[in-house]
């Protein structure tokens, strides 16, 4: 098959959803639910066979498999030590959802009807809330807004230390709730251990939850491989998308919705190649400008914390759990039964409070893990001792960066500039969860077992010495998002029902949608944002009919 060869597939299918991430896949097989409904999923990245993919320790392993990730690469700036950072992002079915550190945070009540109050009604807590509770298979069970019938499976930590228990005791002490569901609707500061999206030990991927279980639906097509260059046009309706595969040229076409569901660095990529975006950098690049929506691509938010460690007796960690014949006998026990510290996420224990005396919300959280890591290594692994961790960072950064194109060309992934701590109150921000981190271990539960802090050390005391810690040590935390805002203002790219301003045919569902940061990790409130999209969609599309 030559180069040159496009694969036309005609108006075979209805919708056209580009990505098959946390939302993605959850847009699959809602739509497709209606046999009447002619759905095409498209990936970039292939079967999500890897066996690494599956382990939940095996993260470690496949997050720099180019073959399973796109390595995204930021600019270097002031604030991140004058240095690019490696932002990761899923080449694969599931996306994301198939590399990330498993916990599922669905955001706080309160985040959502902000998120109402700058678009609509319809994404305001009482339907957000009711989104989760569909998608979820809860471990501990149907509350009010927590569901135990949906197709993903929501489980609680297993493996617990008398060093995990007292991190939980010691946000106890700092007059946080310990609670046993720490994804309650309340606005009040709570520590606990954190539910993660493994079941039976396994990851539970979105592809996993929400795709494979219907693949065999005869309406809907799945289709690997096929990077989406550009998008295709009928006047100034998105009909389809062109991509390439294995080297060839391939056209898809959509009746109905063509959806990106690619997520907040690869979404707005894939507008500006086809002229939606901000028409003076778009026409210097040789690209006709279908639509100048200067906001597509500005508007970036990250997590951008820092990891501090401390030393702590080495029977109390797990560090000596990844070392030697322990991790070989613990490989070996995952692989009979799918148990123990391989079986684990990222993070199982998180605290979310209110640190800034103006805040009227949480503004941080900290996830603690009772491992560190060697970072002088040249290759990922644990220290020689014990230890523990905290990764720190603000919940809601004012900072704002941009995504670029470098050119027209899907091979060259785009110019970001996270333009982290650009926000007075950000550098302020991050100086006292720091000190506040400190503050933690020294909690009369915890303090017994910590013996001294390795990262960033104690030579770091002062503002200017810890800012600098921040630069030297800080870390994204793989959540972007808002580089296609929604909202009710012609400015906004996106509208609230996920339609792209300026066209027909065309909608985004993911966290690129999300015009501020919610409180916590991005994956849950991807998926949620995708259930309740869906229903949307499905509404227009019944009204549609309805007016035939």
């Amino acid at each position: 098959m030559s180069a040159a060869y496009i694969e036309r597939m005609g108006d075979q299918y209805d919708y056209i959803i580009v990505g098959a991430g946390s939302a993605g896949c959850i847009m699959a097989n809602r739509l497709s639910e209606n046999p009447a409904h002619r759905v095409l999923l498209i990936e970039a990245g292939g079967a999500d066979r890897h066996p690494f993919i599956h382990m939940p320790k095996g993260l470690a392993k496949i997050i720099g498999n180019l073959k399973l990730i796109w390595p995204f690469m930021t600019e270097a700036e002031p604030a991140s030590n004058n240095a690019g950072e490696y932002w990761a992002r899923g080449r694969t079915l599931g996306g994301s959802s198939a590399i990330n550190g498993m916990m599922y945070v669905r955001g706080q009540a309160s985040d959502y009807d902000a998120l109402a109050e700058q678009t609509s009604a319809d994404w305001d807590w009482a339907h957000m809330g009711a989104a989760y509770k569909s998608l979820e298979q809860h471990e501990l069970g149907a509350a009010e807004t927590r569901g135990d019938q949906g197709p993903l499976h929501v489980t609680m930590p297993t493996d617990r230390s008398p060093l995990t228990d007292a991190a939980i005791a010691a946000g106890v002490e700092m007059g946080y709730a310990e609670q046993r569901d720490v994804n309650d609707p309340s606005d009040d500061a709570r520590v606990g251990y954190a539910p993660r999206t493994i079941y039976r030990g396994k990851r539970e991927s979105a592809a996993t939850a929400f795709l494979h279980p219907i693949r065999s639906r005869p309406n809907l097509t799945v289709v690997t491989g096929v990077v989406v260059d550009h998008l295709l046009f009928d006047g100034r309706r998105v009909a389809g998308v062109r991509g390439t595969r294995h080297g060839a040229s391939v056209e898809y076409w959509a009746s109905r919705d063509t959806i990106l569901t690619a997520g907040a660095l690869a979404t707005p990529a894939i507008l500006q190649r086809s002229g939606i975006g901000p028409a003076g950098p778009l026409s210097a690049l040789g690209i006709d400008v279908v639509q100048d929506a200067p906001e597509v691509g500005a508007n970036l938010r990250e997590h951008r914390g820092i990891v501090m460690q401390w030393r702590v007796r080495d029977k109390a960690s797990e560090n000596r759990q990844f070392q030697g014949w322990r991790l070989v006998r613990n490989a070996i026990r995952y692989a009979l039964c799918k148990n123990g510290p391989m079986a684990s996420a990222a993070y199982e224990i998180g605290a979310w409070f209110k640190l800034l005396p103006d805040s009227t919300r949480l503004d941080s959280q900290f996830l603690i893990a009772p491992y560190t890591f060697d970072y002088d290594s040249p290759k990922l692994r644990v220290e020689p001792f014990g230890g523990i961790n905290i990764c720190a960072y603000m919940l809601r950064p004012a900072s704002t960066g941009t995504v670029m194109i470098r050119t027209a060309a899907s091979t060259d992934l785009p110019v970001i500039s996270p333009r982290f701590a650009t926000a007075t109150e950000d550098r302020s921000h991050m100086l006292a969860l720091m000190r506040h981190a400190r503050d933690y271990v020294q909690q009369s539960a915890l303090a017994p077992y910590v013996i001294e802090e390795t990262r960033p050390g104690s030579q770091y005391q002062s503002d200017d010495e810890l800012a600098e810690a921040h630069r030297r040590f800080g870390y994204a935390n793989y959540h972007a998002c808002g580089t296609c805002r929604m909202g009710q203002d012609d400015s906004a790219p996106i509208d609230p029902r996920l339609r792209v301003r300026g066209v027909d045919g065309l909608r985004v569902a993911d966290t690129s949608v999300f015009p501020f940061m919610l409180a916590g990790n991005t994956q849950a409130p991807a998926m949620a944002l995708a259930w309740r999209g869906a229903d949307l969609i499905l509404e227009d599309a019944a009204g549609f009919t309805a007016g035939k």
